[in-house]
């Protein structure tokens, strides 16, 4: 390949090393920003992670639990995936909610985006507030043994200043929000849910 710049990174060749459905890893040969040689291996994501903070009318948030394989451990989340990055963020998130929760939202707003991890991948997330919620019937891919637990959000508040939370998504969804409705740029309608953390002076 002719070799082409990516900021002050010279990419001298590539070649894809592995790919399935969900993603492509990548090995660049580089010449660094200070001209010494170097390699760079990208992931590259062939979705759009999103991810959804559900607020119902009484303050609680729904969390969803489940064995991380990469991890090896368990996991308390907010409602979270991944959607083509063709499809509308909004609409990957709804189908997203609906598949773990069984919920549905009339009201939606949005709340963050962000990479992931962004020196070894190029993985997105969109993530959005959601209230006015219904319920229905959750329907988890085969893949995903799911339980579902209701917690107020200062509790998932707590839980993520204590370290409890590890996921990235949850820990950006939730902090956001609370920041937000600091600064009165919350929804009005769950604006007071998402200040029940607030300290007391």
């Amino acid at each position: 390949m002719k070799p082409e710049n990516a900021g002050p990174w010279r990419i001298n060749s590539k070649h894809d090393v592995f790919e399935n459905p969900w993603i492509k890893v990548v090995d660049h040969n580089v010449t660094h920003p200070d001209g010494s040689p170097g390699e760079y291996g990208v992931v590259n994501f062939k979705n759009l992670a999103v991810g959804v903070l559900p607020v119902n009318g009484d303050g609680a948030v729904p969390l969803v639990g489940q064995h991380r394989f990469p991890l090896d451990r368990y996991s308390w989340e907010l409602p979270e995936g991944g959607g083509p990055v063709d499809t509308e963020p909004l609409q990957s998130a709804k189908r997203e909610l609906a598949e773990e929760t069984g919920l549905s939202a009339a009201s939606w707003a949005p709340l963050s985006a962000f990479d992931i991890s962004n020196s070894v991948t190029d993985e997105r997330a969109i993530c959005f507030l959601a209230w006015d919620l219904s319920d229905g019937a959750a329907a988890p891919e085969p893949s995903e043994a799911l339980t579902l637990k209701w917690v107020s959000y200062k509790d998932l508040l707590e839980m993520v200043m204590m370290g409890e939370i590890t996921d990235s998504l949850t820990i950006v969804m939730t902090l956001t929000a609370h920041v937000k409705a600091l600064r009165g740029e919350a929804p009005a309608p769950i604006s007071g849910h998402l200040l029940a953390g607030r300290a007391r002076t």
